[in-house]
């Protein structure tokens, strides 16, 4: 329960700031950071728990059937990073109150900050592979709208638009690769995958699934090649950039290599792609991150290197540097958010962020400046700072591996080369921004910030400091905790100790020092060189080929979507013909061992009569009346068919509908146009007779070979649980209101949607509505013949009762409640044919649209009912009473339910019906020379 707890809360707290804003700012601030608050209490209540070395878990079901569950867990890695996301989180919740102007909306930041912090939660917390991917494209969907929070701007706009491009092209690979390893292992808990490593990686799908889960992971902590977009993601405000770029969104793929580290590390294929994405990314981020004028470009790329120093140590694939990876997210995470922030200050109190203006900046505001550059020390990685530690474990581990053989010399130099322009750039920060003269044409006066902005950077730089001199009292617990879930075993020995003596890695760190030293000091020289060079923007590389990718998409859809029914249905069709083909030719013999049933007069008869009427429908397709009974005929033989093989709930049903479809396409054609198109060319005649006749024939052999095989299928088990589960002979109406009454009350709402975004559409509709036929003739002047209205009237009862019946009798003998709503709505569209919208106005006072919602409401109180008596959603009762003269009786809940059926269809189908054919009953008689003036009162009447 308290994992549920933690996991929620941000998600809860999301709603909170956008009603505390008008509380005033500081107000708004404090109310945001109570959700995350309590959830980090309840976090470090568990720490004991999780130090002792015991994995915290928490269930619940969703769908056990699929293996889909909402499953969290708490294990060392997992509290790691929940105390990173909610700390750090809770630090830019305090400073963003003060970085945002009065003019930007401080409740929607921190709602939208919320999100992502729940999502992120989301992600660490997850014992569900699935679940863990749904919680990773809500961080994309989230990180898109923070780093868009500044919308106004293109460099906003186009920077998240970048960032959901490619990590939500990562996150379908994600996708694609946490499916295989569920169906490698046979389960979708992370725990059962986390147990099976040798199964996974001696399994044929192994490489394709390390492929696939690589490439979520390296787009969404911005590794070669798709480290781009991270830099153009700097256009968020700083405080997004303090969270999502330190702590969180860019350390979510570092996660998952961690997570994944057990079962998909040791190969030759992880060592190969993950250590050489993270060497080619550390040296590449190092590099460019000391050519960045401005100070959140220089800070992007130094991510980007660290991010890769991260990976690199993963891909060496020993426990010690997964040890030293851990380590260093730990401290990467609190000297970059801490430099983030000083950066968001300088720009917040001197209007920009190019270094070539902001000089001298120790001389207004020492005291932020004293801050930075001890953070930035510590990204150097001088002596007595946290990333000192980390980074002469990870020179360490480059020394000890022996990946390449006598080339492995090759990645310790490389390491110390990365390691000196970590060291030049941060000597760049500290001195040109904060010394090297004065100020050049700054937009404002430079200060020292609020007193309470400079808090979270304290926080932080403090935590550098203690982690740096007092390693183990500090950090060696939560440490070695997050190792052992890493490693998935015992954590071996290792110290933090400050000094370790005089050796390799000490050395390799003192070249780093003196060689930043010195490639600072010869920076001139540099930047002429890398003049030489045309840096791609990414943002317009990547729009240039997102436009050249939409042009593509647009050929092909002209290609294929011009407009042409014809065309639609031809490929349609001949791709059909392509897949059945390719089985069927494969089918041999086409006939199966099961016996045909003998021909009679009826059979014939009816088959006779089914291709007449469907060959004439065809050939008289120019008089659309003669071709609509022509197309009911084929409706009725179906109906005839269906009653003849013993399925008499489907013969109602297909009669019912046909009657209410016929009723549809003669409202519908009285507004097509009057006179036909040409025919088709005698080439497309002769396609079209080639598909038909091809496509009639494969479809014949697919039933030929289902018919005459022996078929076993779920239908034995409705027969023989039909009455003791659902408590009816009906099995068909069985199946609709219990077995499957989950789809049967989608089926019904995705039916009353449909009819009121109909309903809508027609209100607003301006229809042209014809006075005479194809040959002239004016319509009837008779708009309600006495004849019809007579039979219509006396008709009506009986119908209802027929309803009533069919209705009533449902659970145990043909019919129910869609059969029964059929039939009601038959009888009252007959009604508004024989007399006209205005009458039945004056005298049926339904409105349908609740009629749609009263069915919806009651089919949905019906499901949840079973959940007083502890049983699942839509669980029906039924049982037997005696009543007086009636005699035994059987009482099911499945009725409630089928009543809620019954007043959607009749609310669905009268809406949409009567709302069509008011268009065409007023006015009817009008004169040619009155369409004008009847436009003009039908507009009045629409208003």
């Amino acid at each position: 329960m308290k994992l549920l707890f933690i996991a929620l809360l941000p998600w809860l707290g999301a709603l909170v700031p956008l009603f505390g804003e008008r509380f005033g700012r500081t107000t708004c601030a404090w109310m945001t950071a109570v959700a995350p608050g309590i959830a980090l209490a309840v976090t470090l209540w568990v720490l004991p728990t999780v130090f002792a070395g015991e994995l915290v878990q928490t269930s619940y079901q969703w769908v056990p059937q699929l293996g889909l569950s909402f499953a969290f867990r708490l294990d060392g890695l997992a509290l790691l990073f929940a105390i990173l996301i909610l700390g750090i989180g809770l630090l830019v919740i305090l400073y963003a109150r003060y970085y945002l102007s009065e003019k930007d909306s401080l409740g929607r930041f921190f709602s939208m900050l919320m999100l992502f912090m729940g999502a992120m939660l989301g992600i660490v917390l997850s014992d569900n592979l699935i679940q863990l991917w749904m919680f990773w494209e809500l961080t994309s969907i989230s990180s898109f709208l923070l780093i868009s929070f500044w919308w106004q701007r293109s460099s906003s706009r186009k920077g998240a638009r970048m960032a959901l491009t490619v990590t939500g092209a990562g996150g379908l690979a994600l996708l694609a690769g946490l499916l295989l390893i569920g169906e490698m292992v046979g389960s979708y808990s992370l725990q059962v995958v986390l147990d099976s490593g040798n199964l996974l990686r001696e399994h044929e799908w192994y490489s394709a699934a390390l492929v696939l889960v690589l490439l979520g992971a390296f787009t969404k902590s911005a590794q070669f090649p798709f480290h781009f977009w991270l830099p153009h993601a700097m256009a968020a405000p700083t405080p997004v950039s303090a969270y999502l770029h330190s702590a969180t969104m860019v350390k979510a793929g570092i996660f998952l290599l961690a997570r994944f580290f057990p079962v998909l590390s040791g190969t030759e294929l992880w060592v190969v792609l993950v250590s050489g994405a993270g060497l080619c990314t550390l040296l590449l981020g190092a590099y460019f991150a000391l050519f960045k004028h401005d100070l959140k470009g220089l800070l992007a790329y130094s991510t980007i290197s660290h991010l890769g120093l991260i990976v690199l140590l993963f891909g060496l694939s020993t426990q010690l540097a997964a040890v030293a990876a851990v380590f260093h997210i730990i401290n990467h995470a609190t000297f970059k958010a801490s430099l983030f922030m000083a950066v968001g200050i300088v720009d917040h109190e001197t209007g920009t962020r190019d270094m070539r203006k902001i000089n001298g900046m120790l001389k207004y505001m020492p005291y932020t400046a004293v801050l930075a550059m001890v953070a930035a020390s510590a990204m150097a990685g001088v002596p007595l700072l946290n990333g000192f530690l980390s980074k002469e474990m990870f020179f360490a581990e480059t020394l000890a591996q022996d990946l390449f053989g006598a080339f492995s010399w090759v990645i310790p130099v490389l390491a110390t080369v990365a390691a000196i322009f970590s060291v030049a750039y941060s000597l760049r920060f500290i001195h040109d921004v904060f010394f090297n003269g004065e100020p050049i044409d700054l937009p404002k006066t430079p200060h020292e910030p609020p007193r309470y902005m400079r808090v979270p950077i304290e926080i932080l730089v403090a935590i550098c400091l203690a982690v740096g001199v007092f390693p183990d009292l500090a950090v060696y617990d939560l440490l070695r905790s997050a190792s052992s879930s890493v490693l998935g075993t015992e954590v071996p020995q290792f110290s933090l100790a400050v000094w370790h003596g005089f050796n390799l890695p000490l050395l390799m760190s003192a070249v780093a020092l003196l060689g930043g030293l010195a490639v600072y000091a010869s920076r001139a020289q540099l930047f002429r060189f890398q003049a030489r060079f045309r840096e791609p923007d990414a943002n317009l590389v990547v729009e240039r080929e997102i436009q050249r990718f939409v042009r593509l998409c647009q050929r092909l859809t002209l290609g294929l979507e011009n407009g042409s029914l014809q065309r639609y249905l031809g490929l349609l069709f001949l791709a059909t013909l392509i897949m059945m083909g390719s089985v069927l030719i494969n089918l041999v013999p086409l006939a199966g061992s099961r016996e045909m049933l003998p021909l009679d007069g009826v059979a014939i008869t009816a088959a006779v009569l089914l291709a007449a009427s469907t060959l004439l429908t065809v050939l008289w397709h120019n008089q659309r009346l003669v071709a609509l009974l022509m197309l009911s005929v084929v409706g009725l033989i179906v109906s005839i068919v269906f009653a003849r093989f013993s399925a008499p709930d489907l013969a109602m049903t297909q009669l019912a509908v046909e009657v209410v479809t016929i009723i549809l396409l003669i409202l519908a054609l009285f507004f097509l146009p009057q006179e036909m198109p040409r025919e088709s060319t005698q080439s497309r005649v002769l396609r079209d007779i080639v598909l038909a006749v091809l496509s009639g024939t494969m479809i014949g052999g697919v039933c030929y070979a289902l018919m005459t095989r022996p078929l076993t299928s779920i239908a034995d088990f409705f027969l023989a649980e039909s009455k003791p589960g659902g408590g009816g002979t009906n099995v068909v109406n069985v199946i609709l209101v219990d077995f499957r009454g989950f789809d049967t009350m989608g089926e019904i709402t995705v039916l009353g949607i449909a009819a009121l975004g109909i309903y809508k559409l027609l209100m607003h509709a301006k229809l042209f509505l014809p006075t005479r036929d194809a040959f002239g003739r004016a319509w009837a002047k008779d708009k309600h013949p006495p004849l019809l209205a007579t039979v219509a009237q006396s008709l009506l009862p009986l119908a209802l009762l027929v309803s009533v019946f069919i209705f009533l009798r449902g659970h145990n003998l043909p019919g129910g409640g869609f059969i029964a709503g059929l039939i009601t709505s038959v009888a009252i569209i007959l009604q508004y044919l024989a007399h006209g919208v205005e009458w039945i106005k004056g005298r049926l006072k339904l409105n349908y649209q609740t009629l749609i919602a009263c069915g919806l409401l009651i089919a949905t109180l019906t499901g949840m009912g079973s959940w007083l008596f502890g049983k699942p959603f839509l669980t029906s009762w039924f049982d037997y009473f005696e009543w007086p003269l009636v005699g035994e009786f059987e009482l099911a809940s499945a009725i409630a339910f089928d009543l809620g059926v019954y007043l959607t269809v009749v609310g669905a189908t009268v809406l949409i019906l009567a709302n069509l054919g008011k268009f065409s009953t007023p006015f009817r008689d009008a004169a040619p020379d009155q369409i004008d003036d009847r436009h003009s009162t039908l507009k009045k009447e629409m208003r």
